[in-house]
């Protein structure tokens, strides 16, 4: 078993909170992604499970043990980097036997190992070579080879797909899950690009400022975000918000009336760009940018003064500076808490 229990974890750096009290887990051979933007904390709580940075409170089990008093060697746990660290004066065989070398195991042993990680990345002709002959996708397919040949209880990966161009970054998305439900690792994958984490993970857990705010599977965070938050950082493009006016059992946004949500406290309208539809009762605003997407095209309107984005098929001619009405798809609609930013069901 290779649970991993994440218990009132925090971080301090001097004055500065980098994590607030955190609690989340992971079940075994879950691959969970922890997605945010930039300084969130996603990647401080990593090192943290490796064993990379002390935590300033707060405990790490793994497997029912705790091991956050623990060096990284003997956590059971292996991690890929964002920029790989495949050694240059090593062969890619070397490479990936290094962990394995350091563990002492027997020659035949490391070969069967190294033979094996590399048959499951597709890389067993490149055994001898050396990493300066290596494209940057075979570097990332050497780094992931050696932690799966070290056969780790649990998997760290810190961006490693974000130095690759975005057609290797699609093949390498699908190859990788592949492997690693074979591989049956318990994973936890660090990563600011949400179709990478959408596409990838059995559970995502969004971070906001050192928070964890929402912990689901990728199609709830995605049709049921926790926050505010959530429901704007998730998705391309993302939801559109707008004020809402309620009285009694119903609310107005921007001249449509729709049932109001069960509370008494002010309320935000949402809904995602591609759940409305043209024409019949709903929102009308004014063109201002029409984007072609291929089968779709992506319309930007003023709707009573805020930017709102509608997905809308190639067979509706829009054009700039026309008026058009955009009617909510049933169960489409979500309401977020003006103060505080929760979700309201």
């Amino acid at each position: 078993m290779a649970d991993i229990e994440i218990r009132g974890v925090r971080k301090n750096f001097g004055s500065y909170t980098a994590l607030h009290t955190l609690d989340l887990a992971i079940r075994d051979q879950e691959f969970l992604v922890l997605l945010g933007a930039s300084g969130c904390g996603k990647t401080t709580l990593l090192r943290i499970v490796a064993g990379l940075e002390t935590a300033s409170g707060g405990e790490v089990h793994i497997g029912g043990r705790r091991v956050d008093g623990l060096p990284p060697r003997d956590r059971g746990i292996a991690m890929v980097f964002q920029n790989y660290a495949v050694f240059p004066h090593m062969t890619v065989f070397e490479n990936i036997a290094f962990g394995l070398r350091m563990k002492k195991l027997l020659n035949q042993e490391v070969e069967q190992r190294v033979k094996r990680a590399a048959g499951l990345m597709h890389i067993d002709q490149l055994l001898q070579r050396y990493s300066g002959q290596l494209s940057g996708g075979q570097r990332q397919r050497v780094a992931v080879a050696r932690a799966l040949a070290v056969e780790p209880a649990v998997l760290l990966m810190d961006e490693p797909l974000s130095n690759l161009d975005a057609l290797l970054r699609l093949e390498m998305r699908a190859e990788l899950k592949g492997i690693l439900q074979e591989s049956r690792t318990t994973t936890i994958y660090v990563t600011h690009d949400q179709v990478e984490a959408m596409s990838l993970a059995d559970r995502i857990a969004v971070m906001h400022q050192g928070r964890i705010v929402q912990a689901a599977p990728a199609t709830e965070v995605y049709a049921y975000p926790a926050t505010r938050f959530v429901g704007g950082f998730i998705g391309n493009p993302p939801m559109n918000f707008l004020p809402a006016s309620v009285a009694g059992p119903m609310a107005e946004v921007a001249g449509l009336k729709l049932p109001a949500p069960a509370t008494s406290r002010p309320v935000e309208f949402a809904i995602r760009p591609e759940e409305l539809t043209p024409g019949g009762e709903g929102l009308t605003g004014r063109v201002r940018v029409v984007e072609p997407l291929g089968p779709h095209q992506l319309v930007s309107l003023d709707v009573g003064g805020h930017l709102f984005r509608a997905i809308v098929d190639n067979d509706r001619e829009v054009r700039p500076g026309e008026n058009l009405t955009l009617a909510p798809r049933p169960g489409s609609v979500r309401w977020f808490d003006v103060e505080s930013s929760a979700a309201v069901l």
